[in-house]
């Protein structure tokens, strides 16, 4: 009986103590190591110009594609909207990546859209490498958000409409 009574309080010992160093090893994972580094592209405004993500470094960048027939990329805009109202003086800045094909929708429609719909960042054109870059082979689900800290780390990546995710991941960047 002894025998089994030790192999049994060793059994478990070994097991709370296995979990122990599980939950040390893991425990602060998520928030002492970064994303991974955001992808930098360099994209044409629909205002003219070209606009790089390597210029916000230091921001809190915010990256959403979407396109204008997408009824959930719609129904976000005007939380993107508070978003950036709510927190541009601690360093937010939205990028509105458009997935529409430019002959279906050309310039002066991407405008008419965001002057009507009081969009007030920047909606850029999406090409086949910031395709890539950010979903891979895959057929990206839109709205897709992504949120980059101020050193050019991806710390979510949001799919479809979810405001509350949204916003507490900005909210924690922003309490940094």
């Amino acid at each position: 009986m002894n025998i089994i009574k030790k192999n049994i309080t060793f059994v478990g010992l070994a097991l709370i103590l296995m979990a122990s160093i599980f939950h040390v090893g893991t425990g602060c994972k998520g928030e002492a190591e970064a994303g991974p580094e955001a992808p930098n592209f360099s994209l044409p405004s629909i205002d003219g110009g070209m606009v790089s993500l390597e210029d916000f470094r230091g921001s809190i960048v915010l990256i959403d594609f979407w396109a204008t027939w997408c009824p959930p990329c719609r129904m976000s805009i005007p939380e993107l909207i508070r978003l950036q109202n709510e927190y541009e003086d601690e360093g937010l800045v939205i990028l509105g990546v458009s997935l529409d094909d430019p002959a279906q929708a050309p310039d002066a429609y991407l405008k008419a859209f965001k002057e009507k719909y009081k969009i007030n960042y920047p909606i850029l054109r999406a090409n086949k490498q910031v395709m890539l870059d950010y979903f891979g082979l895959e057929a990206p689900a839109i709205p897709t958000m992504f949120v980059v800290d101020r050193t050019g780390r991806v710390t979510a990546k949001i799919v479809g409409f979810q405001p509350a995710a949204l916003r507490n991941s900005i909210k924690k960047l922003i309490k940094g």
